[in-house]
């Protein structure tokens, strides 16, 4: 939602400009408040380099966050979450800002999965607004879409591997979408604990799905 009377947060670019609702980038703290970190011990250099340096003059803990439409603030998780594509690193987070930006995503998880050729790859989950994804060949042509939106966003090295358009994220029952589950789908690897979920169904209907994208890619 919003920041509590008194706190003063932001989400930004990756030049620490505000972005405009529908936008996603880094949550930042843009004035000092009680409750935040407020030094690290016997290391006042180390606090300066881990939580001031990235943004001048702001307070950025590592977390990514998006706009709605609205304004209000929504959380994507950490942004150390990192990829190795060809030797670039590129953060989940990052590459999940710039689907939930396109117009028609309205929700994105990211992951990295194995590839034999640059290392890992990026595999992207997508929940989509409206009924898009029931059919086949709008699906196509959005998943392009937002390829090429995400090179546009970022630069070729991140567009996506794969995108698989679903109706749904598996998520606890506080709405953290659950990436660990995420990653063992785009690696084809044995699902791990899902008793966690608020939907336990979500994550095999998305495994499913993937397998069967696969399926139809060798074939």
């Amino acid at each position: 939602m919003t920041p509590f009377p008194g706190i003063s947060a932001e989400v930004v670019d990756s030049s620490g400009r505000p972005v405009p609702n529908g936008g996603g980038g880094f949550l930042t703290l843009t004035e000092p408040w009680p409750g935040m970190l407020r030094g690290i011990w016997g290391d006042d250099e180390r606090y300066r380099q881990t939580y001031w340096s990235r943004f001048d003059g702001q307070y950025f803990a590592g977390d990514g966050a998006k706009k709605d439409d609205d304004g209000d603030i929504w959380l994507l998780g950490r942004v150390d979450d990192v990829m190795n594509i060809s030797g670039h690193r590129i953060s989940t987070t990052e590459v999940e800002s710039a689907l939930v930006s396109h117009p028609a995503v309205a929700e994105a998880a990211v992951v990295g999965a194995t590839d034999p050729t640059t290392g890992q790859a990026i595999v992207a989950f997508v929940t989509v607004k409206g009924s898009v994804a029931d059919d086949a060949d709008a699906g196509e042509k959005l998943i392009s879409a937002l390829r090429e939106h995400v090179a546009q966003q970022i630069g070729k090295i991140a567009r996506p591997r794969q995108i698989l358009l679903t109706p749904d994220l598996p998520k606890t029952r506080s709405g953290k979408i659950m990436r660990r589950l995420l990653r063992d789908v785009a690696e084809h690897r044995e699902l791990g604990d899902v008793t966690t979920l608020a939907d336990p169904t979500v994550v095999n209907m998305i495994d499913e799905k993937l397998r069967s994208a696969a399926d139809t890619e060798e074939t």
